[in-house]
């Protein structure tokens, strides 16, 4: 059976969001969160009604032209034309899950009952996401200040018949879409496009995609440097909880003690060593990976915080009897998060390379390469370049975004997050981390051949078993690409 979420003010978590995402699951709109939608715009109506004072956005311009007042009858059509006119995103198309995100974290911030929207806005974009359909939105737009405005007009293009949408594994325009569905075109009364494009969606959706799967890069990195260790012939003590208890940082602790656990039984680790220290890359994995793992819980926290909150403008408070024009769309603190979280991630790919390369110089009684016959064969010589080659661009997409900002808006607009740029470049350094550790895998797995017949862990010889099911003992020269691939799709599947 298929999943259903109910939106409502219940806090969200990660694993919530995870199960949102799996293919098939819905989302419901109870009674309690209609009726605070309900509220919401029928104060927001009936205020509209009784004043002729300026409100910023609902019957005035937008960014810098919040001085042109709007009349009456041309409340839906200054709405209408906010979303035509900010769909103006280019670059290269969002992938449809970061974009099945976006909606869904969309739908949950205008259901808090602060955005003055109809429900029928809200139940459309319920409806897209339970049917499977995925607006086309582009990277490119977002300042990650106003909200992430270019972005989240493309996937409100749809509700007014406009711009495209993936269905049913074709692209449809949104024209058709409204005639397939027997859908009529919403009239988008005051605020609501507003309330559609202000907020950090956008940049969210990014983020908690970048931290479901950092949890996922933390453990493969701390399986994958203990196999290292012991293919490396490395030494135990510098994982004893000894050592971390006078220097207690919460993620150098967790990584020493899951270390340990993994090579619990390895006989190679418990053999006596000729060496009496190890290089860094294997020797400080506690403090490198540790300080990644702090780094991601702290990002988490202020993910876990942005996707329950309210991030639109102006916000509407209907028991308080006040509509507020203020700043909640400003990415600032996923921006600064995201840069971190970059850097963090780049860090065990930088690390992870490092022991690459320690494994294919020769050293520790290793072949040149990994390979028997050195010569002939030029065996996992030219891996190590393309882990090189990513851990390089993860270094450059490691500059901080958020150090940025250009004014926008003729000066209305006056500083700016960057973080929509934070978000992508997150989302790159991700996806080249599971390919660095890759390379890393297919090297400790064939490194560990030549210790044979000692044997390391129970966990990791099975580890590597599974894996084997996937990738072959490389006994001379093959094309190595499909290995590199098959890894890659090992390490993002395989249950840990």
């Amino acid at each position: 059976m298929s999943y259903t979420h109910a939106i409502n003010n219940a806090k969200l978590s990660f694993s919530e969001v995870e199960k949102i995402l799996e293919a098939g699951s819905l989302l419901s709109l109870p009674s309690e969160t209609i009726n605070n939608i309900q509220k919401s715009r029928a104060y927001l109506d009936k205020k509209i009604e009784a004043t002729t004072e300026p409100i910023y956005g609902i019957n005035t311009g937008f960014g810098s032209l919040y001085n042109k007042n709007i009349p009456k009858d041309q409340l839906e059509k200054l709405q209408e034309n906010l979303v035509m006119s900010h769909a103006c995103g280019m670059g290269a198309e969002v992938p449809q899950e970061i974009v099945r995100l976006i909606l869904f974290l969309k739908i949950q911030s205008l259901s808090y009952g602060y955005s003055g929207v109809q429900v029928e806005t809200v139940e459309r974009l319920v409806a897209m996401f339970n049917k499977g359909m995925v607006p086309k939105i582009y990277e490119m737009g977002s300042l990650g200040a106003s909200g992430d405005l270019a972005p989240l007009a493309h996937l409100s293009l749809p509700l007014i018949g406009l711009g495209e949408v993936y269905f049913q594994n074709k692209k449809i325009s949104g024209e058709e879409i409204l005639q397939l569905m027997n859908w009529e075109k919403l009239h988008l009364k005051s605020k609501e496009g507003l309330a559609l494009l202000n907020g950090t969606q956008f940049m969210s959706a990014y983020g908690v995609w970048c931290l479901l799967h950092s949890q996922r890069i933390l453990k493969l990195a701390n399986i994958i440097g203990a196999l290292s260790l012991d293919a490396f012939d490395g030494r135990i003590e510098a994982f004893d909880e000894s050592v971390h208890r006078i220097r207690p940082h919460a993620g150098q602790i967790k990584v020493a003690d899951e270390i340990k656990k993994i090579l619990s039984g390895s006989e190679i680790i418990s053999q006596s060593k000729k060496h009496v220290q190890d290089p860094y890359s294997f020797r400080c994995i506690p403090q490198v990976h540790g300080a990644s793992d702090d780094a991601v819980q702290f990002v988490s926290k202020t993910f876990l915080t942005e996707i329950n909150s309210v991030t639109d403008n102006p916000n509407v408070f209907p028991e308080e009897d006040k509509i507020i024009s203020a700043g909640n769309f400003h990415g600032q603190p996923l921006a600064l998060a995201l840069d971190f979280l970059a850097i963090a991630l780049s860090e065990l790919g930088s690390i992870s390379e490092r022991r690459t390369y320690q494994l294919i110089s020769g050293s520790r009684d290793l072949p040149n390469y990994l390979v028997a016959n050195p010569g002939i064969n030029s065996g996992l010589m030219i891996p190590q370049y393309t882990a090189a080659s990513m851990v390089s661009q993860n270094k450059q997409l490691s500059t901080p975004a958020s150090v940025d900002s250009i004014v926008s808006s003729n000066g209305q607009e006056d500083h700016v997050s960057m973080g929509a740029n934070a978000a992508t470049k997150a989302y790159k350094v991700v996806n080249n981390i599971y390919s660095i550790l890759s390379v890393e895998l297919i090297t400790a797995a064939q490194a560990l051949h030549f210790r044979r017949p000692l044997k390391t862990s129970p966990y990791v010889e099975k580890f590597v078993d599974t894996f084997r099911e996937q990738v072959s003992f490389i006994e001379t020269d093959r094309l190595l690409h499909e290995d590199l691939v098959k890894a890659e799709g090992f390490l993002r599947g395989v249950l840990i």
